[in-house]
């Protein structure tokens, strides 16, 4: 478990393709999907926190903080990454924060691990996942000294797109496998009501 480094889970995004509401909320396994995005991605990290905007009370079950963006507008995913080192500069005494997307439930089991000894190979970088050769910029390490330069791109410049400033910033990758034996992308994430479904199956040919 590293313990110098925060992590928020992005759990505030519109979700217009599933018709609306929290899409980390919806029923999968015994839960829902953000029980299984915290059942991966918290035994990795001591100090987590939610990025959600609204009423916070959907989340009180899961007993962390849950943070409202600091910019104002549903700035998407950069807004509630700012937010995220904000909190982690005023609130712990971690350098960095991880950031992983609350749909994406099959997220690997050593994202912040394989995330920060890149980001130590590579001092200021911003490290980010990737898989077959595809960048995800919404799961990655953040130095949260860049969060300066964050709040100008996205406030100043207007700016929403999570990919180009982590090339603005300067990054590593860090490429993660697709498992052999199922074809399972780690990073994929729940869009659309077939998604759903396909989480659903997945999940069941690993429990059974």
């Amino acid at each position: 478990m590293k313990r110098d480094v925060a992590g928020i889970i992005l759990a505030g995004g519109q979700s217009r393709r599933m018709g609306g509401g929290d899409k980390s909320l919806l029923p999968l396994g015994a839960g829902c999907v953000l029980d299984l995005v915290l059942s991966r991605l918290g035994p990795q990290i001591e100090t987590l926190a939610l990025g959600a905007n609204g009423d916070p009370a959907r989340f009180s079950r899961f007993g962390l903080a849950v943070l409202a963006d600091t910019v104002e507008g549903f700035a998407g995913p950069l807004a509630g990454i700012l937010t995220g080192l904000e909190w982690a500069v005023a609130s712990t005494p971690c350098k960095a924060v991880v950031t992983a997307a609350g749909d994406t439930p099959f997220l690997p089991l050593d994202l912040v691990d394989r995330l920060a000894a890149a980001a130590g190979r590579s001092p200021g970088s911003i490290a980010v996942a990737s898989s077959a050769g595809r960048l995800h910029p919404t799961f990655a390490l953040w130095p949260t000294d860049c969060r300066d330069a964050l709040r100008h791109f996205l406030v100043d410049e207007d700016s929403r797109r999570v990919l180009a400033f982590i090339e603005r910033h300067g990054h590593v990758e860090v490429e993660f496998p697709i498992q052999q034996s199922t074809g399972l992308d780690p990073f994929f994430n729940i869009n659309v009501p077939d998604d759903l479904a396909e989480a659903r199956r997945l999940l069941q040919s690993m429990t059974s």
